[in-house]
């Protein structure tokens, strides 16, 4: 009788050592971007994070980046938000990444903006 063995699967892209930094041939944004107002934060940090969160998804090392100081990462890759917001990251119950945008009002207190997450979606 003959065994099958099951295939060992192996990812299609190239692993990086873990004392590496993120890379930077990913391109966040295409040119600088200051969001200096709320409104900007609102209209535009939805796609950003999108496409940060998605790059977290298939490289452990720009998301464990992302997790570790999301601000931070975003202003090495030429994201700058105002000082009043803050980023705060969480892991789902699923263990998915999800980003926390807060507001502080000018009285101290944080008032929450809006939350991303990226959630996997199957249809027929």
């Amino acid at each position: 009788m003959t065994r099958m063995r099951a295939p060992s699967w192996t990812p299609s892209w190239p692993r990086r050592a873990r004392n590496k930094p993120p890379a930077q041939d990913f391109a966040l944004v295409r040119r600088s971007t200051n969001l200096h107002d709320l409104a900007r934060v609102e209209r535009h940090l939805p796609d950003i994070l999108g496409r940060a969160l998605a790059r977290g998804w298939i490289d452990a090392d720009f998301g464990a980046a992302l997790m570790a100081d999301p601000k931070g990462l975003l202003a090495r890759y030429d994201v700058f938000l105002p000082d009043d917001v803050i980023l705060q990251t969480e892991l789902t119950e699923t263990g998915r990444q999800r980003i926390v945008v807060y507001e502080t009002e000018t009285t101290g207190v944080r008032r929450r903006v809006m939350f991303l997450q990226l959630v996997m979606m199957a249809g027929t």
